[in-house]
């Protein structure tokens, strides 16, 4: 597609047609405080492309990357290996595009991708339906925050259940806020669902049946929240609950500085209709072949906007075929052997690690990370740990989340054990 200028008449015939007289009338509503009123004038010195690399270059210096050293950080990021195979096929034309499968008749192979992403998630999650993925696990779980409140639209309190992630709590404040709705730690009928973290913030996991039973004693949704994906192939299905969302980017998609993620949200099929996102489902043409539509358009942002569930538009489409090829690369067995792997890593970890003198491990079980407890601050620890060439884990107070996959090696973790002791 050209892009061509526009000419002087060309937006005079524009104005024009609109009923205007000149741009700037276009940004009447906007508060005159905002207006930027000589754009040029106000912005700083601009720099020439070779200044502007060297600077950029020097920026990039100072980040750390994952694979330089040990590397322990998790707590909603992971770090696994992806196979070269996911990068080569989603660079594929037909994949890699940012146009949105509106076309069935061109689009079967967008479609089928979304729909075999579908029924991967909901095989894990043990929901009825998914949808075509979203932004990321922290929007996620605002959106799942906000279909409760349609779908108890007198209730206006959302309850958390345990250690839910503090950068998603963070997110579904600024959601609910908007929406008139607010979070809350109790649980009673007045809150219209309760969100627990599976597992949770420190690497616990949570009994799922015992938050069930106080969903139902009060009438409200239940919203689970998984951050860590992979968890999946080892743990029960969690399909006690209503709704569940959280983040799929460790497949696929690995780790990179800000993004992208990739959001996942599966339900009960009874909401389907109040689920944000596009929804990918399987029809007959008219020639009785199998194929594959776009569908309940009219709950989606194809309608108003402040009747639609969502205006989520082309969200992670090429996220979530990373995620479908990477995941289908590995199988059911596949991935249960890598939930495995992570699982007897970690608990390698916890033994090595509880023999160090001066911490204390918190958890009594987990998935692939824990928590490990100190007498000082944690990230004054994790600087120490840095200089020596090892990426630590995720600090609160005088605690550390420490993550384990299939790339942490025992001599890692026993290095690890041992820095620790001299430090501490």
């Amino acid at each position: 597609m050209r892009y061509l200028a526009l000419t002087k008449q060309d937006r005079e015939d524009m104005l024009k047609a609109i009923g205007v007289k000149k741009v700037d009338d276009l940004y009447d509503a906007v508060p005159d405080q905002f207006l930027l009123k000589n754009p040029i004038a106000e912005l700083p010195n601009h720099q020439g492309e070779i200044e502007v690399e060297n600077i950029m270059k020097n920026f990039a210096k100072k980040n750390r990357s994952a694979s330089e050293g040990s590397f322990f950080l998790g707590a909603g990021c992971y770090k696994h290996h992806i196979p070269a195979t996911v990068d080569h096929l989603i660079q594929r034309s037909e994949f890699l595009t940012s146009y949105t499968p509106y076309q069935p008749e061109i689009s079967q192979g967008t479609l089928a991708v979304i729909f075999q992403f579908q029924s991967i998630i909901s095989l894990l999650t043990g929901m009825q339906v998914a949808n075509a993925s979203m932004y990321d696990g922290a929007t996620s779980l605002a959106e799942a925050c906000l279909m409760s409140l349609r779908l108890k639209n007198t209730k206006k309190k959302i309850a958390i259940h345990g250690n839910i992630h503090p950068d998603y709590l963070e997110v579904c404040k600024t959601f609910l806020d908007l929406n008139q709705a607010k979070l809350v730690d109790k649980i009673d009928d007045s809150c219209s669902a309760v969100v627990v973290q599976y597992p949770d913030f420190y690497g616990n996991i949570i009994d799922l049946n015992e938050v069930r039973k106080k969903c139902d004693e009060a009438g409200a949704l239940m919203i689970v929240v998984v951050n860590e994906i992979l968890a999946l192939g080892l743990l029960e299905a969690p399909s006690q609950a209503d709704i569940v969302v959280g983040e799929a980017s460790s497949l696929g998609v690995g780790l990179n500085f800000g993004g992208p993620l990739l959001g996942f949200f599966a339900c009960k099929k009874e909401f389907v209709r109040q689920m944000p996102g596009r929804i990918c489902g399987a029809t007959i043409d008219a020639d009785g072949k199998h194929g594959y539509v776009l569908t309940l358009n009219a709950r989606e942002q194809h309608i108003r906007r402040d009747k639609a569930t969502s205006n989520i538009c082309s969200n992670q489409g090429l996220c979530a075929t990373a995620f479908t090829i990477h995941t289908s690369l590995l199988g059911e067995i596949g991935f249960k052997k890598l939930a495995q792997i992570n699982h007897h890593r970690a608990g390698f970890a916890f033994d090595e690690l509880s023999k160090v003198k001066g911490l204390k491990v918190l958890n009594e079980n987990f998935f692939n990370e824990f928590t490990i407890e100190f007498t000082k601050n944690a990230q004054e620890i994790n600087h120490k740990l840095l200089a020596k060439n090892i990426i630590g884990g995720y600090c609160v107070d005088n605690k550390m989340i420490l993550a384990f996959s299939e790339l942490t090696s025992e001599e890692e973790i026993k290095n690890l054990a041992k820095n620790l002791g001299e430090i501490l």
